[in-house]
């Protein structure tokens, strides 16, 4: 890597790494904003706030990297052309397409560094500050695991395995502890419906109860069941993409399509996060353009706005794409691929007309 190239590199990963740091302080600030609402609600105070905070962060440390590279790009190259540090390589032979490649470089850096947050940092603090909210707001939840969540509530434990679609419990079972904390009851059911203050409906419902010195087993079509249990608190039970890392991801999608459940909201997930750091490349080959020839002389106010509706329009129209294909039951693939594809061409355009 020789001065020049090593310079770029250098200078473009500085600007996104301060871009990332200005953009997630500022998101942090709205989301410290949003959770003071939830601020005294059971033991959820300024320390846990504060904790939640730090322990998501590495997750939009992640998906705002392709926002900073550009962001960056536009403002440090950007001052190289109106400063005709541009114009001096290219008028020492150096071509658009080395330019480009020094671009791509401090992208190769930005990614792996965005990588390394996003598949080993992210999932488990991501998962720990889910929990953290939810044990810090309602009492009882003791575990949760990925197909599931371990909650107790009073003398019982209760181990709920999956969340349907219509917000019915599946798969549930629940554990009762005497006084001499052994276990005296066993209940299993196939589903649980909420009928609305604190009352729920088990359905195909097998039990044991475990006494001295025999066990009894029965089984009957419905039980009446009073949990405290709210809406808020089964969020935990639902495997949230966000903690999973690709691995986990694809092993879930896996599980969901043996046990015939939908999966095409996890196969978007898995192929965006897969592609995710092609979009930090994708980002940075918008910016060539507008440092290379188009923008020279563009004030750095301007350079900052260009890169923001850039940046808030790729994220509107990936997000679209997204949905759409999620309602139309298109290929997961392709709709997380299209909107990068889209844009890479328009740019690469872009480029070759000012080259």
């Amino acid at each position: 890597m020789n001065v020049l190239t090593w310079y770029i590199v250098k200078e473009i990963v500085k600007g996104s790494l301060i871009a990332v740091l200005l953009l997630l302080t500022l998101f942090n600030l709205f989301s410290f904003s949003d959770e003071l609402k939830d601020l005294g609600q059971g033991n959820y105070g300024l320390k846990q706030i504060l904790w939640f905070l730090t322990l998501t962060s590495p997750r939009v440390f992640y998906e705002l990297v392709p926002s900073s590279a550009l962001l960056g790009s536009l403002f440090v190259v950007g001052s190289m052309a109106n400063n005709r540090e541009i114009v001096a390589m290219r008028a020492a032979g150096l071509s658009i397409a080395w330019i480009i490649r020094s671009i791509m470089l401090a992208g190769l850096v930005l990614v792996s560094v965005a990588v390394a947050v996003g598949e080993f940092v992210a999932p488990t603090c991501e998962k720990a500050a889910q929990i953290l909210k939810t044990t810090a707001l309602h009492d009882g939840v003791v575990m949760r695991s990925l197909y599931g969540m371990w909650l107790r509530e009073g003398d019982s434990f209760i181990n709920v395995r999956r969340l349907q679609d219509d917000g019915t419990l599946a798969d549930i079972r629940i554990y009762d502890i005497d006084d001499q904390h052994h276990v005296s009851r066993i209940t299993q059911a196939e589903r649980a419906q909420f009928l609305g203050n604190k009352q729920w409906k088990l359905e195909n419902v097998r039990y044991s109860e475990i006494g001295q010195p025999r066990i009894l087993a029965g089984a009957q079509p419905e039980q009446a069941w009073t949990s405290g249990i709210d809406s808020d608190l089964l969020k935990v039970a639902v495997v949230n993409s966000d903690n999973l890392s690709l691995y986990d991801l694809f092993m879930y999608i896996d599980f969901l399509k043996q046990n015939s459940q939908k999966s095409q909201s996890y196969e978007l997930a898995f192929w965006s996060r897969l592609i995710n750091p092609f979009v930090t490349f994708v980002m940075l080959m918008v910016s060539a353009p507008f440092v290379i020839g188009i923008g020279r002389g563009t004030s750095t106010g301007a350079r900052v706005m260009v890169g923001i509706v850039i940046g808030m329009t790729f994220n509107i129209f990936d997000r679209i794409a997204g949905h759409v294909g999620l309602v139309y039951d298109m290929n997961p693939m392709l709709m997380a691929m299209l909107p990068s594809a889209v844009v890479f061409c328009v740019a690469s355009l872009a480029v070759w007309r000012v080259s």
